[in-house]
């Protein structure tokens, strides 16, 4: 606290312009000032109401109650709202559970959220409604690692009927796209899913590739269930080629293929958490190869026996004629197919016009 005249009117004169990326970096665990020992007090609060107004007195004095834990090592303490840190040093203690401190962490982060979402007296320029994004979307990454994804439900509610919802930072609302899609991906509501993450990706700013990168990670799933297969070009930009045949096998409708290819990436699929999604590409690989046998009979009436023998040959063993009647049925039932199965004939009966309906009009 010890700054020079210089120094306290630079503070000052970023309070006053409202200069927030400014004021962030001096609060910021990255800066160089951390190390400083002479700003690590352990009660700060006379000094800094001595420097500072209400209520920034009190967000710096919060702030180097941090420096001066840490500098103790005291991890608990110094990282409230930093909760890895915290966890680790529990369980290497042998106290605690995964996940107690990123639960207690959301209790606090919700506490701010409330302040915030509450405040409807101060003018629009000062209101605290502009922090509610930011901690929703800090909320969302502890929702998403402790697999809570129905305490999501609120927040989401409370962006959408925000009059704000459309003046937040164009990253932030990246961000809150890019979960909002995720959680529609996981309750198998795809058009919401593609929409937001396709968002997310359109508005990710172009140098940050790493980003770019795990937004298609989920967009790409969500866009083959509705039919638009990623082109080659695409995967090896974002060196995503562990997709390239399982978008072959779905397109071609080779269910050998899509077995080999979910199998050898397994371990990169189930890290990321959408290898239950990817498997969910079996009944549109079935769809694209039940297509293919309606292409070359040539025919409205296909018998049951053809699809039998294509299913065969992709080496799906242990099938016989009723299971075949059973994936139909499905098949008709999800509106991928429009047809009949006549039992007595045998034979699967498709409509005369659009047999096959595109999957984004029936997903």
């Amino acid at each position: 606290l010890r700054l020079s005249d210089q120094s306290q009117f630079k503070v000052y004169e970023a309070l006053d312009n409202h200069e927030g990326s400014f004021c962030a970096e001096l609060l910021s665990f990255k800066h160089p000032h951390v190390a400083n020992p002479r700003l690590q007090l352990p009660n700060p609060e006379d000094k800094c109401q001595q420097v500072l107004e209400p209520p920034y007195d009190e967000m710096v004095a919060a702030h180097l109650r941090c420096t001066s834990a840490a500098a103790n090592h005291d991890f608990i303490e110094a990282y409230k709202f930093q909760t890895l840190v915290a966890e680790q040093q529990l369980l290497k203690k042998g106290k605690g559970q995964p996940g107690d401190m990123l639960e207690k962490a959301a209790e606090q982060l919700m506490s701010c959220f409330r302040v915030c979402a509450s405040d409807n007296r101060a003018g629009l320029d000062d209101s605290k409604k502009w922090g509610m994004l930011f901690l929703i979307n800090q909320l969302f990454k502890i929702y998403f690692k402790i697999n809570k994804l129905h305490l999501c439900k609120p927040l989401i509610r409370a962006i959408d009927s925000s009059t704000l919802k459309d003046e937040y930072s164009m990253a932030q609302r990246v961000t809150y796209k890019y979960y909002v899609g995720r959680k529609a991906m996981f309750d198998s509501d795809f058009k919401p899913a593609e929409e937001c993450l396709s968002f997310s990706f359109q508005h990710c700013h172009r140098s940050s590739q790493k980003n770019k990168r795990m937004i298609l990670i989920y967009l790409l799933p969500v866009k083959m269930l509705l039919g638009h297969m990623p082109t080659l070009q695409l995967l090896r930009k974002y060196d995503l080629m562990q997709f390239a045949d399982v978008t072959k096998a779905v397109r071609e409708g080779n269910l050998l293929l899509l077995t080999e290819a979910l199998a050898r990436h397994e371990t990169f699929f189930i890290r990321c958490g959408i290898f239950l999604i990817l498997e969910k590409l079996k009944i549109i690989t079935y769809r694209n190869l039940f297509k293919t046998v309606y292409q070359l009979l040539r025919s409205h009436q296909l018998p049951l026996e053809a699809f039998l023998v294509c299913l065969r040959m992709m080496k799906v063993d242990g099938l016989d004629l009723d299971e075949v009647q059973c994936l139909l049925a499905n098949l008709i039932y999800m509106g991928h197919i429009k047809g009949y199965i006549s039992h007595q004939h045998q034979k699967l009966v498709v409509s005369k016009q659009n047999p096959f309906p595109p999957l984004s009009s029936v997903s």
